[in-house]
């Protein structure tokens, strides 16, 4: 029988870091940032949900939807938790 650790997925802390960079810049485009968040808060949850999987990546997803989709939350790295929440606490 495979263990918790075996049958979860831990992207990298790159790639998490990463996703989170992308998710900050609709606030380098002044009058952009907004509009796009429409764009990109389905589109994050999506690759959250396929990066973490099961019932973390479900409940992160919905999170990281939420997160992106309110104004001036952006900043929340919720990929950059979500990478050490799966990775050092069971």
């Amino acid at each position: 029988m495979k263990t918790l650790e075996q049958t979860t997925t831990v992207p990298s802390l790159t790639f998490c870091i990463i996703m989170d960079l992308i998710g900050c810049l609709s606030f380098a485009l002044p009058g952009v940032g907004e509009f796009s968040d429409v764009i990109w808060a389905p589109l994050s949850a999506f690759i959250f949900f396929k990066s973490f999987g099961g019932r973390f990546g479900a409940t992160g997803a919905v999170i990281n939807f939420v997160e992106e989709a309110f104004p001036f939350t952006d900043i929340i790295p919720t990929f950059t938790i979500a990478h050490f929440m799966r990775k050092y606490f069971k």
